[in-house]
């Protein structure tokens, strides 16, 4: 049977930064080329790159939101091309704003089909939300790493909330050995 962590994939990395002053989004949107901004849909201006590609949102107060990455890596290098762009506009930068991960999503695969019944039971109500006919995943809320794993039937699996890459290895080998231990992992 394969390794569940051999089948880790980080599906995507959302990082935040700011350049600490705010910006008039109106007029970045018209010198920003490629920049899609429609504040009665959604407040941010919008700014992909492609290589990484990425999408940075980019805020009235300054702040940035980077989603869409595949690596912390991708992030730094998606954000370095948003402030140089915005230095190219005569916009104050400093050499190295902060950039900080608030997400990274990975997905896995347990290699076998799952008991999502049995699983809720057996792992108990206080750390699981598990309503089939609302959506066909197990919720379930880990401490350590602190994060939250979607569970299916198929034996896929989602984390989310990690904020360093091995979080999801990590919840993975909580998972695995709890699934064990109830004999609900054959």
């Amino acid at each position: 049977m394969a390794d569940p962590q051999d089948s880790i994939e980080i599906e995507n990395v959302v990082a935040s930064s700011s350049i600490g002053q705010e910006l008039a989004l109106e007029s970045l949107a018209m010198d920003l080329e490629g920049a899609d901004y429609n504040p009665e849909q959604f407040p941010g201006l919008v700014y992909r790159t492609t290589d990484p590609k990425s999408a940075a949102l980019i805020f009235r107060s300054g702040k940035i939101v980077c989603t869409g990455a595949k690596s912390i890596e991708n992030v730094h290098e998606s954000l370095k091309i948003v402030f140089g762009e915005l230095r190219d506009l005569q916009i104050e930068v400093e050499a190295d704003p902060e950039i900080v991960v608030q997400n990274i999503v990975s997905s896995a695969d347990l290699g076998r089909n799952l008991n999502l019944n049995a699983i809720a039971i057996g792992l108990g109500l206080e750390n699981i939300e598990y309503e089939p006919e609302q959506f066909p995943g197990l919720v379930y809320r880990l401490d350590e790493p602190n994060v939250v794993a979607l569970l299916f039937g198929s034996g896929k699996l989602v984390v989310t909330g990690g904020k360093e890459v091995d979080d999801a290895g990590q919840a993975i080998d909580v998972i695995v050995e709890r699934l064990e231990d109830l004999g609900l992992l054959e």
